[in-house]
């Protein structure tokens, strides 16, 4: 297997910049996941890791090695899409051993390549199927094992999980991540959801309007994010965000006032901070306690209530705060629609964000966190 290092690579299209100034260290053997919304380059970055789009400006290597002018087939990766692309009129077998066919590869050597990765795949009985005597999850898994057979160094998937449905793609995210400890390859991944992302990644590449916004292993991006964007796109419901103004600030402590002119001070650096500059308090929707539990209470009132099951979710309108706020409590909580409640925050759950997106680093670790 190989690392993969990008250094300051840049992507435009007729003059447009889609990346700039990527910078990302990808170890022999990690399973990295590049995530962001629609439009953030995340599929432009693994086009170019694969040699399907050219590099504007920046370094790629792979396993130390630079590649910019290296043509696909000299890179040694292989890349799994977003379609399966299978031939209808082959069975599985021969899907899987077509490039290999192609690329001249002796008999003996496919056959061993197909049954090697059909074994791995759990394809052994499915190998004289055609593609439409398959389930979707056995289709994508064909896709994958015609990667498989070429045993590239670093596996490429753009978005894999995207055409199926919600129940086969709780069964392939597992299937991927066993197939990754099983080979103990070098995989980066590409989604636009961040569940995936979470569940699946050694570690986690978030995107924002081609810039890389935080790198880092993925409870470390949900409890520590560095921007207001990775705030809310890590984490599901996102986390809520309430309007305030700085008080005082210093290195070991930041005095919020919130609207209705509540006081909240929060175990952040705001050392950066001025008097009455605008910030953005966050807190995630699990971290509302009750009123005595809580340093400030808001008194709001339930407007919809989401039943879930293992999980009830009810979004509430505050007076005072433009934005409605999402509370996760247990599926058995009887809140209803209509109902008045108090949500409790505690300052060492809160997140502080300045006007520019930027975050106020905690000073509070989470316990029994390992990162």
């Amino acid at each position: 297997m190989a690392s993969v290092t990008l250094r300051n690579v840049c992507k435009s299209f007729s003059g447009v910049e889609v990346t700039r100034n990527v910078n990302i260290d990808i170890e022999d053997g990690e399973f990295v996941v590049f995530v962001g919304p629609s439009g953030c380059g995340k599929s432009t970055l693994l086009r170019m890791i694969a040699g399907l789009e050219d590099i504007t400006d920046g370094e790629l290597y792979i396993d130390n090695d630079k590649v910019n002018d290296k043509p696909p087939m000299d890179r040694e990766v292989g890349m799994v899409f977003q379609s399966y692309a299978l031939y209808p009129h082959m069975n599985v077998a021969e899907n899987m051993a077509f490039g290999l066919k192609l690329a001249k590869t002796h008999k003996p050597e496919i056959d061993r390549r197909v049954t090697a990765a059909a074994h791995t795949l759990q394809l052994d009985r499915l190998l004289e199927r055609k593609p439409k005597d398959l389930s979707g999850g056995q289709r994508q898994r064909v896709a994958i094992g015609r990667t498989m057979v070429r045993e590239p160094k670093v596996f490429l998937f753009d978005e894999p999980l995207s055409n199926l449905d919600a129940s086969l793609r709780v069964q392939m995210r597992i299937e991927i991540s066993k197939l990754h400890k099983r080979l103990a390859a070098t995989m980066i991944y590409v989604t636009h959801d961040q569940v995936e992302a979470m569940t699946m990644a050694d570690k986690i590449v978030a995107l924002d309007q081609g810039t890389v916004a935080q790198i880092g292993r993925p409870l470390e991006l949900y409890h520590y994010p560095a921007t207001r964007f990775v705030a809310g796109f890590i984490g599901s419901p996102q986390m809520n965000f309430i309007n305030g103004r700085t008080q005082s600030a210093s290195s070991q402590n930041v005095t919020v006032t919130l609207p209705g002119g509540i006081h909240i001070t929060l175990p952040v650096n705001g050392s950066a901070l001025k008097p009455e500059e605008p910030v953005t308090l966050g807190v995630r929707p699990e971290h509302f306690v009750s009123a005595d539990e809580a340093e400030i209470v808001l008194n709001g009132t339930i407007n919809v209530v989401e039943r879930l099951g293992y999980q009830t979710l009810a979004h509430i309108d505050v007076e005072g705060i433009a934005s409605t706020l999402t509370l996760r409590t247990d599926g058995s909580n009887p809140v209803q629609e209509g109902q008045a409640i108090a949500l409790g925050i505690q300052a060492r759950s809160c997140h502080l964000f300045r006007e520019n997106g930027e975050a106020c680093p905690r000073l509070y670790h989470e316990p029994c966190v390992d990162f």
